[in-house]
């Protein structure tokens, strides 16, 4: 399981990547329409690539739809994964202080790391005392 962020993150580039697909689908399935008295509609030779492939209205539409649908799930993934991002039901005060709080445990505990390497190097000193004085027979 990765963490919030990470998810946060690929939810993010999802929907973006939807939102290209969706700009591609227009742009390459929308109806040829003059929209002005000055706009041609290019007339395509044979051999050319055709740059739009025209579905039908239902089609084209069904397809928007399902896009639309798409991002609007995926935006409320990421409203979902903002929401569980911790410390957005505290206050900059609040969050300061829990702050404060673990660097003052943080504090102690290191005082005791401490503590148990000096009795450590002590149990070392005195086991090395010891066998120092032993002899051989």
């Amino acid at each position: 399981m990765t963490d919030i962020l990470t998810q946060l993150q690929e939810a993010m580039d999802l929907l973006c990547t939807m939102f290209i697909a969706g700009i591609y689908y227009t742009e390459r399935h929308h109806d040829l329409e003059a929209f002005g008295p000055n706009d041609k509609i290019p007339d395509l030779k044979g051999d050319q690539p055709k740059e739009v492939e025209t579905l039908d209205p239902q089609t084209y539409r069904d397809g928007q739809v399902e896009i639309a649908r798409d991002m609007i799930v995926q935006a409320q993934r990421i409203e979902y994964l903002v929401s569980e991002l911790p410390g957005l039901q505290n206050s900059e005060r609040d969050q300061l202080r829990i702050i404060a709080s673990l660097e003052e445990e943080i504090a102690g505990l290191e005082a005791q790391r401490r503590e148990a390497v000096r009795e450590r190097d002590e149990v070392f000193a005195q086991l090395d005392a010891l066998v120092k004085s032993l002899q051989r027979p």
